[in-house]
């Protein structure tokens, strides 16, 4: 799914074996992005204990997903995170960079189709630019030649699963799947689709599994190779690792369709309820209202606190005539 550049910079990495097309596109799956905790039962505080014993309100499977984040990290202690790092340590770091733009280049049709069904005719035309600019003089995507100052021209992801959240439709109930990472149920519905793309509409290669495995392989090692340190600062000091890499998700996705609904450069507050409708209203964060105001009176009512006012005047004394001072004035 999408991640958290923006948001989805963190959020992360795809899954090492999933179509390209939509990896490269759909942000709601990091895939094998979750730094590495064993298998075994290792001791749980008791306040991590008391957050699982009721579910989280946008996470009803939240027994189930515990258990395949647990596989999940399982193998990429084992297995993922050490192949991915040795991708990283043998191959030239300008060879991963031109494979990186390929593929990103490669799905960039993808791209155009949602900025199209989402009505944002503007960042269609800019998709279908960057595009033709470096498939000719970016030599098929290998140099990202778009993004420079001459063209100023950078990469935005989209895919199904946002332009299903234009329109309104809900993310569902919060999952956690191996090898692919955390999504939701309308991510996990629109990653086909956008999959589905190159192969209906242009064939051949992008049809045949030959060239699937080997590209889903490649994105998959160096999403996770890249995503390792970002991972590391959101998950290194977590109490609760699996709540922690569901909050970022979660946030991130409802940033991403909040700025879809209304308007590029639009965030909703990171501090609200990322389950909530962006579109359904809601205000500053409790958090950061005056804790010294009464939330039942209203504006034209609310009065300094005593405690904040001057210690030496009596509460109880009316007040001063107009022009008369306190302190040292004289007469």
């Amino acid at each position: 799914m999408g991640a958290l550049g923006g948001a989805s910079g963190l959020a992360l990495a795809a899954s090492l074996m999933m179509p390209v097309a939509a990896g490269a596109q759909q942000q709601a799956a990091p895939a094998g992005v979750i730094a590495p905790t064993p298998l075994s039962r290792a001791a749980v505080s008791p306040a991590v204990k008391a957050t699982r014993t009721a579910h989280f309100k946008g996470d009803p499977l939240e027994g189930l997903n515990r258990k395949l984040f647990s596989i999940h990290t399982f193998f990429d202690r084992i297995l993922f995170r050490p192949v991915a790092m040795a991708y990283k340590a043998v191959v030239p770091k300008i060879i991963r960079g031109g494979i990186r733009h390929v593929f990103s280049n490669i799905g960039e049709p993808v791209v155009f189709v949602n900025d199209m069904l989402q009505l944002k005719p503007k960042r269609a035309v800019r998709t279908v630019a960057r595009f033709a600019i470096n498939t000719t003089i970016g030599v098929g995507g290998l140099v990202d030649v778009a993004k420079t100052n001459g063209f100023k021209l950078p990469h935005h992801s989209n895919g199904f699963g946002n332009t299903l959240g234009r329109y309104g439709v809900g993310p569902g109930p919060y999952l956690f799947l191996p090898f692919l990472g955390p999504t939701d149920f309308r991510d996990l519905g629109a990653a086909p689709v956008d999959g589905a793309v190159l192969p209906v509409a242009v064939g051949f290669p992008f049809n045949r599994i030959e060239y699937q495995i080997p590209q889903g392989v490649l994105v998959g090692l160096d999403l996770r190779a890249e995503s390792d340190s970002d991972l590391n600062a959101l998950l290194g000091g977590a109490v609760d690792r699996y709540a922690t890499l569901r909050s970022a998700f979660l946030q991130t996705r409802a940033a991403e369709v909040y700025a879809l609904r209304h308007g590029d450069g639009a965030s909703a507050n990171p501090l609200d309820d990322p389950l909530a409708d962006p579109a359904g209203g809601g205000g500053t964060s409790p958090e950061m209202t005056d804790p010294l105001t009464d939330p039942a009176a209203s504006e034209s009512q609310t009065a300094p606190s005593p405690s904040l006012s001057d210690p030496l005047v009596d509460p109880a004394a009316p007040s001063p005539a107009p022009g008369y001072q306190t302190g040292l004035a004289g007469p």
